[in-house]
């Protein structure tokens, strides 16, 4: 009611609006039933106002403040103007109380008897986590699961089986999905599981799970994890789909500890763990969504960490860190899977290391070119996995580009490895270039407050890594404000230093350029070949230490027939694409050589190599003719590869155009599991190099048990065991290659043997807990030594001086690299020649 309702009469003239205008609801009434104190009220009003006493034609007066529901007047209606003479009358007092008691003894019988079905419980369920997430509040209604709804047809199925059945290919074409995962406790003993199906664009299904937890307590197996690799591949089958990536939120990752690590080994999918309130925390409601509602969160965010070809995103964060995996957001692997891929002493003694590294909070900083493509990256972003795992404090930095300056260093590579052009030079202007490039990075990005080439004291580096030709620059620049902290120069490259050491060569004048700034570093690490390490080097600053691959990662792992039908496709639909051969495996067999095109590869020998094999074939009167495989992916500091494709093509068709049909010959985007699949499905691997760093391509092949035919270039003699897990060639003898070519397809017993032996020879020091140890173990004794009275090296094996230091030495009887190589003074094997003294 208006305020004016209670104001004498005189207050509101009978010519106002207000007092001409009839309410709404009065006129839904006759006039007799109307009451008026100087205008028109409907006749509900009074129930809802005050209790008054009124006269007619007098104003009225309030008498208590009172609802007019809660108080009664005495008189009769026909006598108190206030009430109109109606039925209406208990309206106002008794029927309203017993409506009110009514509706409170339904409530409460509600309360009784309300279903335990539809109740919702309350649990405080304690998991293993950071202190952040020790304990979980978890709300979660108990209602009945669902399963998924789709599922191929019928006609889909058995177009699939023929395929199959067909053998004449990888695998079908399947259809690429993400999958998001959540999971709550609904009580003590009971998990529901949410399983999100998306394709790129929108949700396609997904599942809801009660899992008993009892029985996998007893166990000590992890139900949840099972559940879900099960379901996951039961549906990949049943609709011949590929899981690409899989997210779930960070609660998951400590309730099924396994989870993350099968999904990377079992099933090939990515795992990336999400937190739900990352970003905009005031707009979450994480805490209010349903089990599934979380679980298809979980799988949009999942799709946003992935790029055109399928891959994780590379991610370089500011000042050039190298944020792997997605910004670590992928979670591939845990310590126990690590710990399962080497030997006790070798994990004892990284174990040592890591601790000291931990307990004296060592910053170890590591710079290098590109974080993508070749060895060397491949190397760091298994190191900074492995130390983010384990808890050390080590940071991989990358440059920003600059056009122009990959193809001059690329230049530097070719001229030290001898494979370039007799009187190719780099110019004063190019040396400049690329001091300048270096220069420009140091100042801006890792010289300024807060990077990590300050002080020690200002939250800088304790210990310094610097690796290859490209990177050199920085070394004066660290010395001259830190001159006590520890800087190491680490070689990835084949140096001739017989060709360094000749006076007038292109090769002095570039090593006399690049020494000018890696003579400031206090340890020069090689590959343990000592003709790798110019003469100009002393030799107490010497180490050796061999490239390393990753055991767990998608270019090692073992991949089941399932996924490796998969990423056959995905080859052959590359070829197709690109008007190449595709391979018939597993009805034909195949020859392969997986690397760079470089000009120091051996590509052309690879290509007379088959035809002369080919050639013994036909002598033979043999039917089953294997195909041939050259591939490799590309790398962005290497702009030599197009040059050596169309070198190769123009060999094949020109000199061998019958053979056209069966060669594959493809240069590939960035696919590690591609690369495994190829590798470890050929029949032999060949490494042809004329000229070699380590090639640690040559023990990926021989882990994955196939038989390696190469050269005796750089480290790979290292690797393979002459006539044991593979053969050793001269450089370009393409006569010798053919004939073990047919030695292995046509005695069965002897590929068998050596691939046994190829598969059980790998050396711990190749894998990424070895590459771990040493790093660990120069980081540590640097920062406990110092620069004086430093570190000696005396050519000696990194690995050796750590077990040393660790009390855990190599035993007889345990895998590791030859040590000979390096025990010869004065000689080293370059391209399969001896050279002494530097003399050729």
């Amino acid at each position: 009611a208006p305020d004016h309702a209670l104001a004498p009469a005189a207050a509101v003239p009978s010519t106002s609006p207000v007092a001409r205008r009839p309410s709404p609801a009065s006129c839904l009434l006759p006039p007799a039933r109307r009451r008026t104190y100087g205008k028109i009220t409907p006749w509900w009003l009074p129930f809802f106002q005050p209790q008054t006493t009124t006269l007619s034609g007098t104003p009225p007066t309030l008498v208590s403040s009172q609802p007019a529901a809660l108080i009664l007047d005495s008189r009769p209606p026909a006598q108190n103007p206030r009430i109109p003479s109606s039925p209406l009358l208990f309206f106002d007092s008794v029927f309203i109380n017993i409506l009110l008691i009514l509706i409170l003894f339904i409530f409460l019988l509600l309360l009784v008897f309300l279903p335990k079905p539809l109740a919702c419980k309350v649990h405080l369920i304690e998991i293993p986590a950071p202190k952040h997430l020790e304990v979980a509040v978890m709300v979660t209604p108990k209602q009945p699961g669902r399963q998924f709804s789709l599922g191929a047809s019928a006609h889909r199925r058995r177009q699939m089986s023929t395929m199959h059945d067909q053998g004449n290919h990888f695998g079908p074409a399947l259809t690429t999905l993400y999958c998001g995962i959540s999971a709550v406790f609904a009580d003590s003993h009971t998990a529901v599981v949410a399983l999100a199906i998306h394709d790129t664009v929108y949700l396609i299904d997904f599942t809801v799970k009660h899992i008993n937890l009892d029985d996998a307590t007893q166990t000590g197996n992890d139900a949840i994890a099972d559940y879900i690799i099960s379901t996951l591949e039961d549906y990949e089958h049943a609709n011949f789909s590929k899981f690409i990536g899989a997210g779930l939120p960070m609660t998951l990752k400590y309730m099924s500890q396994s989870l993350c690590s099968r999904l990377w080994l079992d099933l090939d999918i990515v795992p990336v763990v999400l937190r739900p309130d990352d970003e905009h925390k005031e707009k979450s409601f994480w805490d209010i969504k349903r089990v599934d509602e979380q679980a298809d969160s979980m799988a949009r965010k999942c799709i946003m960490n992935f790029g055109p070809s399928l891959v994780p995103l590379l991610q370089v964060g500011w000042r050039g860190v190298v944020q792997t995996d997605a910004g670590f957001r992928v979670q591939l692997n845990t310590v126990q899977n690590h710990k399962d891929t080497c030997g006790t002493p070798t994990w004892d003694a990284t174990m040592f290391f890591a601790k000291k590294l931990r307990e004296n909070k060592i910053k170890v900083a590591f710079f290098s070119s590109t974080p993508q493509g070749g060895g060397v990256a491949l190397m760091r972003h298994a190191l900074v996995r492995f130390a983010r795992l384990i808890g050390v404090d080590l940071t991989w930095y990358v440059p920003k580009p600059r056009p122009g300056v990959f193809r001059i260093t690329k230049n530097i590579h070719n001229i030290l490895q001898g494979v370039s052009h007799p009187d190719q030079r780099i110019s004063a202007e190019e040396k400049q270039s690329i001091i300048d490039w270096i220069t420009d990075n140091a100042n801006r990005y890792w010289l300024s407050e807060g990077g990590p080439l300050r002080p020690p004291e200002e939250g800088g580096a304790d210990v310094v890594m610097i690796d290859d030709p490209q990177m050199p620059g920085l070394i004066p620049l660290i010395k001259k404000i830190t001159p006590d902290r520890p800087v190491l120069y680490r070689s990835h490259i084949q140096i001739r230093s017989d060709l360094t050491a000749k006076a007038g060569s292109p090769q002095e004048d570039i090593w006399n350029f690049l020494w000018s700034n890696i003579q400031h570093a206090d340890m020069f690490i090689s590959h343990p070949i000592p003709i790798f390490v110019p003469h100009t080097v002393p030799k107490e600053k010497v180490v050796y230490f061999p490239a390393t691959t990753d055991w767990l990662d998608g270019l090692n792992k073992p991949l089941n027939r399932w996924d490796t039908g998969y990423y056959g496709h995905i080859y052959n639909t590359a070829c197709r694409n690109q008007g190449m051969t595709e391979l018939e495996w597993p009805a034909r067999k195949y020859i392969i050589q997986v690397a760079r095109f470089d000009p120091s590869k051996g590509i052309p020998t690879v290509i007379d190599s088959y035809a002369e094999f080919r050639r013994l074939l036909e002598e033979k009167g043999e039917t089953d003719i294997p195909q041939l495989v050259v591939c490799g992916n590309g790398s962005v500091d290497d702009p030599d590869a197009s040059m050596i494709y169309d070198q190769t093509m123009n060999q094949l068709e020109k000199h061998y155009p019958h053979l056209v049909k069966d060669c594959s010959i493809m240069r590939l985007d960035p696919n590690d599991q591609l690369l495994n699949t190829v590798i470890a499905n050929a029949h032999v691997v060949l490494q042809l190099s004329t000229r070699e760093g380590f090639e640690v391509k040559v023990s990926e092949a021989l882990h994955a048990g196939r038989p390696v035919i190469a050269t005796r270039a750089g480290g790979i003699p290292l690797q393979v065991k002459d006539n044991v897990n593979g053969f050793l060639v001269e450089p370009g003898d393409f006569k010798a290659v053919a004939g073990h070519l047919l030695d292995l397809f046509t005695d069965y017993e002897l590929h068998k043997k050596m691939s046994y032996a190829a598969a059980t020879g790998v050396s711990d020091e190749v894998g990424t807990v070895g590459n771990a140890l040493g790093w660990f173990y120069l980081a540590a004794k640097w920062a406990e030594v110092g620069v004086k009275p430093g570190l000696r090296g005396d050519e000696r094996w990194v690995n050796d001086m750590a077990r040393e230091e660790a009390d855990k030495p190599y035993t007889e009887g345990e895998n590791r690299l030859p040590r000979h190589f390096t025990q010869k003074k004065g000689v080293a094997v370059v391209s399969g020649k001896t050279y002494g003294n530097g003399e050729t």
